[in-house]
């Protein structure tokens, strides 16, 4: 089937970040009759909180790096349709290894499997990227990797959920949903008020909270989404236009002109109250404000704006979970870490095989059956 082909088969798409919006896009352009759903406003979630680097740099499997590799090619063909969009920049990426460490090996295999890289000495950077610390820089050098860029996602999800409406579809907001089931398969969701959505079809991408999704319907697949949080600094004078992936504290720019924050050690010292709640001390928000004025070039004073806290999804083997569930046919669902580098690419492939029921060899390897043991009961 063509991708032009119109097709007048029903879908839910369950989630409202960057997955489940640029799958529904792809789906009206496909010619489906579709509904958007999500338990607040779109982007409230994963997508409204992420680093967001678009970037395939350091090792992990060939089908993994490659599927990256195609979402950066997305990612600049929407570029090249708004070129005028502060939400999505490609200035590069530059990284450099903690202390005691070496990234020789990572460059090394960058380099042999053809990702764009270059080796830099500290001195070097400020005439490849400029604004950051040569000081900070880890005395081997660093990698920069030219191709890379960032992605303010709530951005994008405005733009493709206009197009989503102009195309027809649905948007339902502030409404929590289940996947609603019969006769063995999927066929639509219940919102919290009761009310029923009949489809043909049913595509689950809501972030961490999928895998307890799946699990009431007694379906189990691996998850290790962990509390999180990225700090959003107010507007500050500074040359920086990479993207920063450094030992203590990775840091992008955003369209504001601030910088978004986030590492693994503040994660660390995030308190998982009793009742679920986040909490996140005063202390370690102002140490990670300090570690991204360190690697910034002047060390400039960087004031917080806002944070966004919650889990950070990521599967249990950490790589993608996209494609069909077996368990349940008619069900569908996305669950990965890298949503922001495979927002547009995922939507596109898991629109295809929704209308013409054709898995893509694209996501063979990263199939919700490799977590499968039995089927749900009818």
């Amino acid at each position: 089937m063509s991708s032009t082909t119109q097709t007048s088969r029903r879908v839910v798409v369950i989630g409202g970040g960057i997955l489940g919006t640029s799958s529904a896009v792809a789906l009206a352009r496909r010619g489906a009759d579709v509904t958007l759903v999500t338990d607040r406003s779109l982007a409230s979630g994963a997508s409204g909180r992420s680093l967001a680097w678009l970037n395939s740099a350091a090792q992990r499997s060939s089908e993994y790096h490659a599927l990256r590799v195609l979402g950066i090619d997305r990612w600049r063909t929407f570029a090249a349709q708004i070129p005028s969009a502060e939400f999505l920049r490609f200035d590069g990426g530059l990284m450099w290894a903690p202390e005691g460490e070496s990234y020789a090996e990572t460059f090394a295999y960058e380099r042999g499997i053809g990702y764009d890289a270059r080796w830099l000495a500290p001195e070097e950077v400020a005439s490849v990227t400029p604004g950051v610390d040569p000081a900070a820089v880890a005395a081997e050098g660093a990698i920069f990797n030219p191709g890379e860029g960032w992605v303010e996602l709530p951005s994008v999800i405005e733009v493709l959920s206009r197009e989503f409406v102009a195309r027809g579809g649905r948007i339902v907001t502030d409404a929590g949903a289940e996947i609603a089931s019969s006769g063995g398969r999927a066929v639509g969701a219940v919102l919290a008020n009761g009310d029923r959505i009949e489809a043909d079809a049913v595509l689950l991408a809501t972030g961490p909270d999928v895998p307890a999704q799946l699990a009431a319907l007694g379906i189990t697949i691996g998850d290790q989404s962990p509390a999180a949080f990225v700090a959003f600094t107010k507007p500050v004078a500074a040359e920086l236009v990479a993207v920063l992936n450094t030992p203590k504290v990775a840091v992008r720019r955003t369209r504001e002109g601030g910088f978004a924050l986030d590492s693994a050690w503040s994660e660390e010292e995030i308190e998982v109250r009793d009742d679920g709640s986040l909490h996140i001390s005063d202390s370690t928000v102002e140490r990670l404000l300090a570690e991204g004025s360190r690697v910034l070039a002047g060390n400039p004073s960087l004031e917080l704006d806002h944070i966004g806290a919650g889990y950070k999804p990521i599967p249990g083997d950490g790589e993608p979970v996209f494609g069909a569930v077996p368990q349940l046919p008619g069900l569908f669902t996305a669950f990965s870490h890298s949503g922001a580098t495979l927002g547009l690419i995922a939507g596109e492939l898991l629109a295809d095989e929704i209308v013409d029921g054709e898995p893509s060899p694209l996501l063979a390897t990263f199939r919700p059956e490799r977590y499968a043991e039995s089927p749900v009961p009818a």
